[in-house]
């Protein structure tokens, strides 16, 4: 049985909604797969969708991924905080589709763009296209390198304010504007990390300026969500597993 409309959409929360909408728009079958309903049960009634949009909350994502069904394997579309390669590498998964998601959706209030959002891999035309139906602006990406520095930069965006919002407070505009050197010394610690992770040297003024680029989109976003204090603590334990020096982010959570 083939099934070339269908979207399969793994979580259903706010972000899933957004390209829920974005591909019926396209003229595609959503598909949706709750926590209650059986994912091998669902890869069995539609064994070859157009693509497979993985679209849980952080914490659910490795989870997911180790029982993604063989014949979805190579219909993955990911998206998510905190992404990397090694991420989709240990799970044997070879060449997904990944968007660097740069719009936010809070519940009762519709999605804002802050800057384009980029994607790459075999599915992303038609990611492009479904969320052009709701004027969400995306970059379609030509290489691997490309989304890598792209997944880093959005990582360095996250991290840094999350993590320097817990000192400052306030939106991203005043974080720049108020703060810049503290800024850029936990940009830096962040891309300490962020090399270590991915094995690669990385273009710090490059992202730096990246960052700024995303602050400028708004100004008004504000610094620190609920899973600040989390990511400050997954950086330092990720710090100590490699024997990297975080000087500004260990006071932080010293003073916390």
């Amino acid at each position: 049985m083939t099934n070339h409309n269908s979207i399969i959409l793994i979580g259903a929360g706010e972000m899933g909604g957004v390209f829920a909408r974005g591909f019926l728009r396209a003229g595609y079958t959503v598909h949706p797969v709750t926590r209650a309903i059986s994912i091998d049960e669902t890869a069995s009634s539609i064994p070859d969708p157009e693509l497979v949009l993985v679209a849980v909350a952080e914490n659910d994502l490795h989870p997911v991924l180790e029982t993604i069904p063989p014949q979805w394997r190579d219909r993955l579309v990911l998206l998510q905080n905190e992404l990397l390669p090694r991420d989709w590498e240990q799970h044997r998964l070879q060449n997904p589709t990944v968007i660097s998601v740069w719009f936010e959706k809070k519940r009762g209030m519709d999605f804002k763009v802050i800057i384009p959002s980029p994607v790459f891999g075999p599915h992303a035309e038609r990611v492009f296209n479904a969320l052009g139906e709701l004027d969400i602006p995306v970059n379609v990406l030509s290489s691997q390198p490309e989304l890598l520095q792209e997944l880093v930069l959005k990582n360095v965006y996250i991290l840094t304010t999350n993590i320097a919002g817990l000192v400052t407070g306030g939106t991203v505009g005043e974080l720049w504007e108020n703060h810049q050197p503290f800024t850029r010394i936990i940009a830096n610690e962040v891309i300490d990390l962020q090399e270590w992770l991915t094995g690669e040297t990385l273009d710090r003024e490059a992202l730096i300026s990246g960052m700024v680029e995303a602050f400028e989109g708004d100004l008004n976003h504000n610094c620190m969500g609920r899973s600040a204090p989390a990511r400050l603590d997954r950086a330092l334990q990720i710090a100590a597993e490699a024997d990297i020096e975080l000087p500004e982010m260990r006071k932080i959570k010293e003073s916390a």
